[in-house]
């Protein structure tokens, strides 16, 4: 699938107030834009960005997030282990 929709609809990318606290519980990030925070690490050319079924899965720095590719709603974030 094509990430070029994906970073051209960034702007729509947003999230809830549950996204944001499990966002921040599951990278322990200390930042009161999460949305911001995730849309840096979407736009770093070193993200790789993949679509796998309703969803875009972005991985960058030890990192993976979700977002659902209807809604552009941030689903969660995780520490890739």
């Amino acid at each position: 699938m094509n990430k070029e929709i994906l970073l051209s609809n960034i702007n729509k990318v947003h999230t809830t107030e549950m996204g944001i606290d499990r966002i921040k519980r599951n990278l322990k990030l200390d930042t009161d834009d999460v949305v911001e925070w995730c849309k840096n690490k979407v736009l770093d050319e070193g993200c790789n960005i993949y679509k796998q079924g309703k969803n875009w899965y972005c991985e960058i720095d030890n990192i993976k997030i979700t977002i659902n590719s209807y809604s552009y709603t941030i689903i969660t974030a995780h520490i890739i282990k």
